[in-house]
């Protein structure tokens, strides 16, 4: 069985223009990191024409299909029956997208067969997790 799931979804970045760009970006779920997912854009849907990789809670993603949640850089709420908003804050600026919100339950049933909720602290490897630091420090 995989230890990773990679899905690509259709963002809609919010702007001041009256149509929404489309923009592709990629789920992503590591049961070796089975607290977090990151959403990645790549390089040509960015100001900066790099790559970005937003890391966030999984909780934070699923609760946020139910209602407003997050305080910090990451923010998601649901927009109407089919969307999720989701909001990246950093030092340069403020991007909204708005994804299907399928794609995101989707995404999510799939991260919960390969880790179910509440048992994530099974897959983390305290020690080794440990010897990577320590071997960083040195």
């Amino acid at each position: 069985m995989s230890t990773v799931i990679e899905q690509p979804v259709e963002a809609r970045l919010v702007a001041a223009a009256p149509r929404m760009p489309s923009i592709p970006a990629v789920l992503h779920y590591d049961r070796r990191d089975p607290f977090a997912v990151r959403m990645t854009f790549p390089a040509p849907a960015t100001l900066e024409g790099v790559e970005v990789c937003w890391t966030f809670a999984r909780e934070l993603l699923a609760a946020g299909l139910e209602g407003p949640e997050g305080h910090g850089d990451v923010r998601v709420r649901p927009y109407g029956y089919e969307r999720t908003v989701l909001e990246f804050h950093a030092p340069e600026g403020t991007a909204v997208v708005h994804v299907h919100s399928d794609a995101i339950q989707s995404f999510l049933r799939r991260t919960t067969e390969l880790v179910p909720v509440g048992l994530e602290h099974l897959q983390v490897d305290l020690d080794h997790d440990l010897a990577e630091l320590m071997r960083d420090a040195c």
